[in-house]
């Protein structure tokens, strides 16, 4: 390179400009060379920060869509009201999921096809100045509340657990005067449940493909249900039949009957 000459370009990166010795075509290097040192980057090449746009709105998620009309409706136009569809996070299918030498801790990812609503709320989330979890009052809710802070990368300091049985104004409006606190412990009941259909589904139902039939599987709940349903069928097979006699007697104390 002929005529090399040390220069920053807009953003304060070091390059090297010069000419092509062979066929003289202009030709511009990026990298830090010798010929930098000393040389400082003019102010107004220096990359600008880029302050982040101030919170604005409210944002409300619940798990159906069509549930987030209704609550719109009834909150207003200050607060905007999306539905997760369910839970956003889930232990991978291709593996166990579950470190069982480090204290069963699961390991949990986005579904492909929920990852498009995680991106959605997580952009809503960044620009609200409140966010408000409204999913379901029980443990497959709290857990849902949980995954969706975790996944969607929501600010804790501003988000907020409110609960309703109904789907009213009133009790929307008093859910909404007095915000929640997630609740670990129904979260944490969820994942256990959760962890336990994994051990035993994933790990059993291989086995019964193998041994039995495919396509059978073992659960938490199902396995438990059959054994007693075939232990009291064997009772049943096994039972022998006696011989017996009941005896029915009307009685009447002795004047009663001497009246008569």
């Amino acid at each position: 390179m002929d005529s090399a000459e040390a220069v920053f370009t807009k953003t304060g990166t070091p390059a090297t400009s010069g000419v092509c010795s062979v066929c003289g075509t202009k030709m511009f290097r990026m990298g830090k060379t010798e010929a930098h040192e000393g040389l400082t980057p003019p102010e107004n090449t220096k990359r600008k920060v880029k302050e982040p746009k101030p919170r604005k709105g409210k944002l409300v998620i619940v798990e159906s869509p069509a549930k987030a009309r209704t609550i719109g409706r009834y909150l207003g136009d200050d607060y905007k009201v999306v539905a997760s569809f369910g839970h956003v996070r889930d232990l991978l299918r291709s593996k166990l999921s579950i470190d069982i030498e480090n204290n069963f801790e699961p390991s949990y990812r986005v579904p492909n096809d929920k990852r498009k609503i995680v991106k959605e709320i997580k952009k809503l989330g960044a620009e609200a100045e409140e966010i408000y979890l409204a999913t379901d009052l029980d443990r497959e809710g709290e857990a849902i509340a949980w995954h969706l802070i975790e996944a969607a990368e929501l600010e804790p300091e501003l988000t907020k657990r409110v609960v309703f049985t109904e789907i009213t104004r009133a009790a929307i409006e008093k859910a909404f005067e007095n915000p929640e606190i997630l609740d670990m412990k129904l979260v944490n009941a969820q994942q256990g449940r959760r962890i336990v259909d994994r051990l035993v589904g994933f790990q059993i139902s291989p086995i019964l493909w193998e041994k039995v039939r495919g396509g059978l599987t073992a659960g938490r709940v199902q396995s438990v249900s059959l054994r007693l349903i075939v232990d009291r069928e064997r009772e049943i097979e096994a039972f022998v039949p006696d011989e017996y006699w009941s005896v029915a007697a009307e009685l009447h104390p002795e004047e009663a009957a001497s009246n008569e």
